[in-house]
């Protein structure tokens, strides 16, 4: 497969998120192996945006590693520089499980209150806090109240 073919504008854009990212795929003294491809595969589809550390030595050979991790992963070539290659593909879009129909399970939250006596360390309670109740300001869980029908729509039906 081609590799992608961006403007200059969306290379400087990715080369600009990739800064700050640290190299998360290593290719060893082997070169390129089905084993590292493969990885670099996963981590496209994780991140979408990646940085590649090569080890060797040899420039020639790390832009031709380059330029076929880039057409074997349908991936386009961001940046080269040093023994840093940097690969940028859209993320696939995840197909949508049975369970992301279903509600939010309980939440924990964090409950600081100040000591009763003066000087003292404040008192940290853990509180789960479940789909249909509420957490206070003053740290007490409510259930929630249910929703106010209007008395005009329940005279209308």
């Amino acid at each position: 497969m081609p590799a992608i073919q961006l403007s200059v504008a969306e290379r400087k854009a990715h080369r600009a998120e990739a800064h700050h990212l640290d190299p998360v795929v290593m290719v060893g003294n082997d070169g390129l192996t089905a084993a590292v491809v493969k990885e670099t595969n996963a981590a496209l589809n994780a991140h979408g945006l990646i940085k590649v550390r090569v080890l060797g030595d040899d420039r020639e050979q790390r832009e031709a590693m380059y330029q076929q991790l880039a057409d074997q992963l349908n991936a386009a070539p961001i940046q080269h520089i040093g023994k840093l290659l940097v690969l940028w593909r859209p993320k696939p879009k995840k197909a949508k499980t049975e369970d992301e129909d279903r509600k939010p399970g309980p939440r924990e939250f964090k409950v600081v209150k100040n000591s009763s006596r003066g000087g003292q360390r404040p008192e940290v309670k853990r509180v789960r806090v479940l789909g249909n109740q509420r957490l206070t300001p003053g740290g007490m869980v409510k259930k929630a109240k249910p929703k106010q029908k209007s008395v005009k729509k329940t005279r209308a039906e």
